[in-house]
Protein backbone atom coordinates (compact mmCIF):
# COMPACT_ATOMS: atom_id res chain seq x y z
CA UNK A 1 0.00 0.00 0.00
CA UNK A 2 1.35 3.52 -1.26
CA UNK A 3 1.86 5.52 2.22
CA UNK A 4 -0.08 8.80 2.35
CA UNK A 5 1.23 12.02 2.31
CA UNK A 6 1.22 14.37 5.19
CA UNK A 7 -0.34 17.19 4.06
CA UNK A 8 -3.25 17.80 4.11
CA UNK A 9 -5.91 20.87 2.40
CA UNK A 10 -9.38 21.64 4.64
CA UNK A 11 -11.70 23.60 3.08
CA UNK A 12 -13.99 25.73 5.33
CA UNK A 13 -11.40 24.60 8.05
CA UNK A 14 -12.23 28.13 10.32
CA UNK A 15 -14.81 27.09 11.77
CA UNK A 16 -17.20 24.11 12.90
CA UNK A 17 -16.62 20.56 11.43
CA UNK A 18 -13.83 21.58 9.33
CA UNK A 19 -11.98 23.51 12.27
CA UNK A 20 -12.02 20.28 14.05
CA UNK A 21 -11.22 18.41 11.26
CA UNK A 22 -7.67 20.81 10.36
CA UNK A 23 -7.32 20.23 14.26
CA UNK A 24 -7.62 16.39 14.19
CA UNK A 25 -5.24 16.32 11.05
CA UNK A 26 -2.83 18.29 12.56
CA UNK A 27 -2.86 15.94 15.62
CA UNK A 28 -2.50 13.18 13.41
CA UNK A 29 0.78 14.66 12.10
CA UNK A 30 0.16 16.29 9.15
CA UNK A 31 0.92 19.46 7.98
CA UNK A 32 -2.85 21.18 7.45
CA UNK A 33 -3.95 24.09 4.99
CA UNK A 34 -6.55 26.28 6.50
CA UNK A 35 -8.59 27.12 3.58
CA UNK A 36 -11.56 29.87 4.61
CA UNK A 37 -13.54 32.20 2.74
CA UNK A 38 -13.83 35.42 5.19
CA UNK A 39 -13.05 34.77 8.40
CA UNK A 40 -9.03 35.31 8.41
CA UNK A 41 -9.42 35.80 12.41
CA UNK A 42 -10.98 32.35 12.63
CA UNK A 43 -8.55 30.80 10.03
CA UNK A 44 -5.81 32.10 11.63
CA UNK A 45 -6.78 31.07 15.30
CA UNK A 46 -6.77 27.53 14.29
CA UNK A 47 -2.98 27.87 13.07
CA UNK A 48 -2.20 29.19 15.86
CA UNK A 49 -4.02 26.75 17.92
CA UNK A 50 -2.08 23.69 15.82
CA UNK A 51 1.55 25.22 16.27
CA UNK A 52 0.42 25.73 20.02
CA UNK A 53 1.01 21.90 19.88
CA UNK A 54 3.88 21.55 17.59
CA UNK A 55 2.30 21.37 14.26
CA UNK A 56 2.66 22.97 11.13
CA UNK A 57 -0.38 24.83 9.65
CA UNK A 58 -0.99 27.92 6.98
CA UNK A 59 -4.28 29.94 6.16
CA UNK A 60 -5.26 30.52 2.72
CA UNK A 61 -8.25 32.51 1.74
CA UNK A 62 -10.40 31.04 -0.74
CA UNK A 63 -14.43 31.03 -2.31
CA UNK A 64 -14.71 27.11 -3.27
CA UNK A 65 -17.69 28.05 -5.50
CA UNK A 66 -14.56 29.80 -7.78
CA UNK A 67 -12.80 27.46 -9.84
CA UNK A 68 -9.62 29.62 -10.04
CA UNK A 69 -9.79 30.25 -5.94
CA UNK A 70 -9.65 26.70 -5.95
CA UNK A 71 -6.95 26.10 -8.14
CA UNK A 72 -4.98 29.09 -6.33
CA UNK A 73 -5.18 27.27 -2.68
CA UNK A 74 -3.50 24.17 -4.74
CA UNK A 75 -0.83 26.20 -5.48
CA UNK A 76 -0.37 27.63 -1.94
CA UNK A 77 -0.68 24.41 -0.12
CA UNK A 78 2.52 23.38 -2.93
CA UNK A 79 4.18 25.93 -2.05
CA UNK A 80 3.91 25.72 1.92
CA UNK A 81 4.64 21.97 2.21
CA UNK A 82 5.05 20.39 -0.84
CA UNK A 83 2.45 17.76 -2.28
CA UNK A 84 -0.95 17.19 -1.09
CA UNK A 85 -1.83 13.87 0.30
CA UNK A 86 -5.08 14.56 1.86
CA UNK A 87 -8.27 16.64 0.67
CA UNK A 88 -11.64 17.23 3.06
CA UNK A 89 -13.86 19.93 1.11
CA UNK A 90 -15.85 20.89 4.42
CA UNK A 91 -16.98 24.27 3.10
CA UNK A 92 -20.91 24.38 2.88
CA UNK A 93 -23.55 26.70 3.62
CA UNK A 94 -27.30 25.64 4.54
CA UNK A 95 -29.90 28.32 4.86
CA UNK A 96 -33.37 27.31 5.05
CA UNK A 97 -35.32 27.77 2.01
CA UNK A 98 -38.94 26.47 0.68
CA UNK A 99 -39.04 25.08 -2.56
CA UNK A 100 -42.73 26.71 -3.34
CA UNK A 101 -40.89 30.26 -2.42
CA UNK A 102 -39.37 29.94 -5.67
CA UNK A 103 -35.75 31.80 -4.69
CA UNK A 104 -33.67 30.65 -7.63
CA UNK A 105 -30.96 32.99 -6.61
CA UNK A 106 -30.73 31.59 -3.05
CA UNK A 107 -31.01 27.94 -4.63
CA UNK A 108 -28.03 28.97 -7.08
CA UNK A 109 -25.94 30.50 -4.02
CA UNK A 110 -26.35 26.80 -2.28
CA UNK A 111 -25.59 24.82 -5.24
CA UNK A 112 -22.56 26.91 -5.92
CA UNK A 113 -20.96 26.67 -2.52
CA UNK A 114 -21.67 23.64 -2.00
CA UNK A 115 -22.04 21.33 -4.83
CA UNK A 116 -19.94 23.77 -7.33
CA UNK A 117 -17.69 24.06 -4.66
CA UNK A 118 -17.19 20.51 -4.25
CA UNK A 119 -16.79 19.85 -7.90
CA UNK A 120 -13.91 22.59 -8.24
CA UNK A 121 -11.76 20.60 -5.36
CA UNK A 122 -12.67 17.42 -6.27
CA UNK A 123 -11.43 18.64 -9.61
CA UNK A 124 -8.13 20.12 -8.16
CA UNK A 125 -7.48 16.74 -6.13
CA UNK A 126 -8.18 14.36 -8.82
CA UNK A 127 -5.26 16.17 -10.59
CA UNK A 128 -2.95 16.95 -7.25
CA UNK A 129 -2.83 13.86 -5.50
CA UNK A 130 -0.64 10.57 -6.45
CA UNK A 131 -0.99 6.99 -5.39
CA UNK A 132 -1.67 7.07 -1.37
CA UNK A 133 -3.87 9.96 -1.62
CA UNK A 134 -7.38 10.38 0.02
CA UNK A 135 -10.30 12.86 -0.93
CA UNK A 136 -13.12 13.24 1.89
CA UNK A 137 -15.99 15.82 1.13
CA UNK A 138 -18.67 16.35 3.55
CA UNK A 139 -22.10 15.46 2.69
CA UNK A 140 -25.25 15.01 5.47
CA UNK A 141 -27.55 12.22 6.79
CA UNK A 142 -30.52 15.12 6.64
CA UNK A 143 -30.84 13.87 2.76
CA UNK A 144 -32.60 10.54 4.38
CA UNK A 145 -35.11 12.94 6.14
CA UNK A 146 -36.36 15.05 3.72
CA UNK A 147 -37.62 17.70 6.10
CA UNK A 148 -39.31 21.24 4.81
CA UNK A 149 -36.90 24.05 4.01
CA UNK A 150 -33.95 21.37 3.44
CA UNK A 151 -34.76 20.88 0.05
CA UNK A 152 -31.31 23.47 -2.19
CA UNK A 153 -29.29 22.09 0.97
CA UNK A 154 -30.43 18.14 0.62
CA UNK A 155 -30.44 18.74 -3.69
CA UNK A 156 -26.68 20.16 -3.45
CA UNK A 157 -25.66 17.27 -0.97
CA UNK A 158 -27.27 14.58 -2.88
CA UNK A 159 -25.18 15.91 -5.75
CA UNK A 160 -21.87 15.57 -3.62
CA UNK A 161 -22.57 12.05 -3.06
CA UNK A 162 -22.68 11.36 -6.54
CA UNK A 163 -19.65 12.85 -6.98
CA UNK A 164 -17.58 11.00 -4.64
CA UNK A 165 -18.77 7.76 -6.17
CA UNK A 166 -18.33 8.59 -9.82
CA UNK A 167 -14.67 9.94 -9.02
CA UNK A 168 -13.44 7.34 -6.95
CA UNK A 169 -14.50 4.97 -10.45
CA UNK A 170 -12.34 7.82 -12.73
CA UNK A 171 -9.41 7.41 -10.30
CA UNK A 172 -8.99 3.65 -10.78
CA UNK A 173 -5.72 2.19 -10.85
CA UNK A 174 -4.31 5.26 -8.74
CA UNK A 175 -4.78 4.06 -5.60
CA UNK A 176 -6.58 6.82 -4.51
CA UNK A 177 -9.49 6.70 -2.42
CA UNK A 178 -12.78 9.16 -2.56
CA UNK A 179 -15.27 9.29 0.12
CA UNK A 180 -17.77 11.10 1.75
CA UNK A 181 -18.59 11.93 5.21
CA UNK A 182 -22.64 12.23 6.30
CA UNK A 183 -22.79 14.11 9.27
CA UNK A 184 -26.03 13.69 11.26
CA UNK A 185 -27.37 17.04 13.73
CA UNK A 186 -24.09 18.31 14.94
CA UNK A 187 -23.82 21.03 17.39
CA UNK A 188 -22.08 23.95 14.87
CA UNK A 189 -23.33 27.15 14.10
CA UNK A 190 -24.08 25.97 11.18
CA UNK A 191 -26.67 23.76 11.96
CA UNK A 192 -27.95 26.01 15.19
CA UNK A 193 -28.52 29.02 13.33
CA UNK A 194 -32.15 30.62 13.11
CA UNK A 195 -33.27 27.20 14.95
CA UNK A 196 -35.21 27.74 17.92
CA UNK A 197 -34.37 26.21 21.56
CA UNK A 198 -37.18 23.89 20.95
CA UNK A 199 -36.11 22.57 17.54
CA UNK A 200 -32.85 22.26 18.65
CA UNK A 201 -34.11 19.46 21.23
CA UNK A 202 -36.70 18.16 19.16
CA UNK A 203 -34.01 17.37 16.79
CA UNK A 204 -31.47 16.48 19.23
CA UNK A 205 -34.02 13.63 20.29
CA UNK A 206 -34.48 12.22 16.80
CA UNK A 207 -31.76 10.00 16.67
CA UNK A 208 -31.84 6.89 18.86
CA UNK A 209 -28.72 8.04 20.98
CA UNK A 210 -31.13 11.05 21.90
CA UNK A 211 -28.61 13.67 21.41
CA UNK A 212 -26.54 15.71 18.59
CA UNK A 213 -23.01 15.13 17.68
CA UNK A 214 -19.86 16.76 18.42
CA UNK A 215 -17.59 18.48 15.48
CA UNK A 216 -15.08 16.04 17.02
CA UNK A 217 -16.95 12.98 16.39
CA UNK A 218 -16.75 13.87 12.54
CA UNK A 219 -13.11 14.79 12.68
CA UNK A 220 -12.66 11.06 13.85
CA UNK A 221 -14.17 9.24 10.78
CA UNK A 222 -11.97 11.51 8.74
CA UNK A 223 -8.97 10.74 10.46
CA UNK A 224 -10.40 7.12 9.99
CA UNK A 225 -10.75 7.61 6.04
CA UNK A 226 -7.34 9.86 6.15
CA UNK A 227 -5.24 7.32 7.71
CA UNK A 228 -3.63 4.08 6.96
CA UNK A 229 -6.26 1.77 8.92
CA UNK A 230 -8.74 3.43 6.03
CA UNK A 231 -7.09 2.53 2.81
CA UNK A 232 -9.43 -0.18 1.91
CA UNK A 233 -13.05 2.24 2.13
CA UNK A 234 -13.44 3.37 -1.59
CA UNK A 235 -16.46 5.28 -3.12
CA UNK A 236 -18.74 4.78 0.45
CA UNK A 237 -20.65 7.37 2.43
CA UNK A 238 -20.07 6.79 5.87
CA UNK A 239 -23.16 8.38 7.81
CA UNK A 240 -21.57 9.74 11.39
CA UNK A 241 -25.20 10.16 12.67
CA UNK A 242 -26.57 8.00 16.13
CA UNK A 243 -28.66 6.04 14.06
CA UNK A 244 -30.40 9.11 12.55
CA UNK A 245 -30.95 7.95 9.58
Amino acid sequence: MQATVRNAIVTGGSRGIGRAIALRLARDGFCVVVNYASNAAAALEVVDAIAGTGGRAVAVPGDVGEAGDVERLFAAAHDAFGPVGVVVNSAGIMPMLPIAGGDTAAFEKVVRTNLTGTFNVLSQAANALTAGGRIIALSTSVIAKSFPGYGPYIASKAGVEGLVRVLANELRGRSITVNAVAPGPVATDLFLNGKTEEQIAAIGKLAPLERLGTPEEIASVVSFLAGPEGGWVNAQVVRVNGGFA
